[in-house]
């Protein structure tokens, strides 16, 4: 397999480098999640209670709505950066 540099690879050293990417990016997309939703939501929601949005406290508004948001931006997220990786490695669509 050839990559674009031109550099000839083996398709077990490709594939293992796409995985590990892949997996890179899963772990940093649930780590930002876990922060959002449990850090912010519950471990930090009692000092986050002074900050007011939409009439609730910071806290509140994570564990309730604010995971869900940061959740689906994650998922469009991955899917563009996914789709680069793809490129990247010669396995797009």
């Amino acid at each position: 397999m050839v990559d674009r540099t031109g550099h000839v690879t083996s398709d077990r050293t490709s594939s293992n480098a796409y995985w590990s990417a892949n997996v890179r990016i899963i772990l940093i997309s649930l780590a930002i999640w876990f922060a959002c939703s449990f850090g912010l939501g519950i471990l930090l929601r009692p000092a986050l209670e002074g900050i007011k949005i939409g009439g609730a406290d910071l806290g509140f508004w994570f564990a309730q709505q604010g995971s869900i948001y940061v959740f689906l931006v994650l998922i469009f997220v991955y899917a563009v950066v996914m789709n680069r990786l793809d490129r990247q490695y010669g396995v797009d669509e």
